[in-house]
């Protein structure tokens, strides 16, 4: 009489999918492999032996639905022997603090002020929120994670996580495109600039990138549901990031390879691409302007939107072009990303703060506000 093997379901399901070359079996599949190589299954075992594979203990291990398996969690693996890296933790805390703070007082004198309440800065406003809300989604997760050595995290919340964090960036990229629109057509169309930029065209055009890259993100992520991941849970990175959660696979993950590379082109190429055409025209307009103060003048306009996007794109691409081309160490390339993603919000308000004299003065004037208020309140 067969003897039950000495193996537990969870290994059996991971004989079964690793037998097939791109390692993709149904569930259906799965237990007619394991009646085939086991007799015990076929000729010993009673018929519930299915259902006792499905059971509470053996889920919390692994989910499966009508094709793929899953993992009940993932284990992030990023700054592992890293030396004196609490410090780099609370380093990250204070950039955290500061961001909220920068973009607080950016989002404050946007709304107090009431001659800010313009298309420009209708872009600007939606930036430090993009800037808050994606410091909010990847810092204090990463800290937990790290910091207090939680690196468990839920399978769905591991893809909630990827898909918040990576969101906010493609938002931060594009918010970008449509500054540099501004720019371009306030230089090159005077004239037109207060017909053309108009507040419901930038709502219009802020909905439209919102939807389409909530849409794009949201396959992207999706994409994983159809991978299984049936040997190590492992992720090499310091949050969900989705290549390394990728790689994890063992099926066919060309889908997902070929979703990343047009999300990569679309996010991250394309937008530079498009700024840096649109201020091939800008310097081709500023070129006819007879008056060399009046093209200082005009190009200051500029320099706020360039310093941002040049802190933005240049390390961004110059890590993932360092990354293709040669040999990175992973602590180095997590290092890296993470300043990549926590920097720039931290000082995109600072630079408006201070590069920018509509906000300079704008601040000046609460200031002086408050001061003559507090002043009143005194004599009283």
């Amino acid at each position: 009489m067969s003897k039950r093997p000495p193996y537990s379901y969870m290994a059996m399901i991971q004989f079964a999918i690793n037998s097939r070359p791109n390692r993709r079996m149904t569930l259906r599949e799965i237990y007619m492999w394991i009646e085939e190589h086991f007799p015990y299954f076929r000729e010993v075992a009673k018929p519930g032996w299915k259902k006792l594979m499905m059971k509470p203990e053996q889920k919390s291990s692994t989910t499966f639905n009508a094709t793929f398996v899953h993992p009940a969690k993932f284990y992030n693996s990023g700054f592992s022997d890293v030396p004196h890296i609490k410090y780099f933790y609370i380093f990250l805390c204070f950039v955290y603090i500061i961001t909220v703070l920068g973009n607080g007082l950016l989002f404050s004198v946007i709304y107090l002020v009431k001659t800010l309440h313009t298309p420009k800065y209708m872009i600007v406003f939606n930036l430090a929120l993009t800037d808050l809300c994606g410091s909010t989604a990847l810092i204090p997760k990463l800290l937990d994670t790290f910091l207090f050595d939680n690196r468990y995290i839920v399978y769905e919340a591991c893809l909630t996580y990827m898909f918040f964090v990576v969101f906010f960036g493609s938002m931060q990229s594009w918010t970008l495109v449509i500054m540099a629109y501004d720019r371009f057509i306030a230089i090159c169309f005077p004239l037109r600039y207060h017909s053309i930029v108009t507040k419901p065209a930038i709502a219009v055009m802020l909905l439209f990138m919102l939807v389409s890259i909530s849409c794009l993100i949201a396959c992207m992520v999706g994409l994983i549901d159809h991978l299984s991941f049936c040997d190590s849970v492992v992720v090499q990175s310091f949050f969900c990031d989705y290549g390394p959660v990728c790689r994890l696979a063992c099926n066919d993950n060309s889908l997902n390879y070929i979703m990343a590379v047009f999300l990569f082109t679309v996010m991250l190429c394309f937008p530079p691409a498009l700024i840096a055409l649109t201020y091939i025209c800008i310097a081709i307009a500023l070129s006819r302007i007879a008056s060399g103060k009046e093209r200082v003048k005009a190009f200051k306009t500029c320099t706020s939107h360039l310093l941002i996007m040049a802190i933005f794109f240049l390390p961004n691409l110059s890590t993932n072009i360092a990354a293709l081309t040669s040999y990175i160490h992973p602590n180095a390339r997590i290092i890296n990303y993470t300043l990549i993603h926590t920097v720039p919000p931290l000082l995109d308000p600072l630079i408006y703060s201070l590069k920018t004299e509509e906000v300079l003065n704008s601040i000046k004037k609460i200031c002086k506000k408050n001061e003559i208020s507090s002043i009143k309140l005194s004599k009283k």
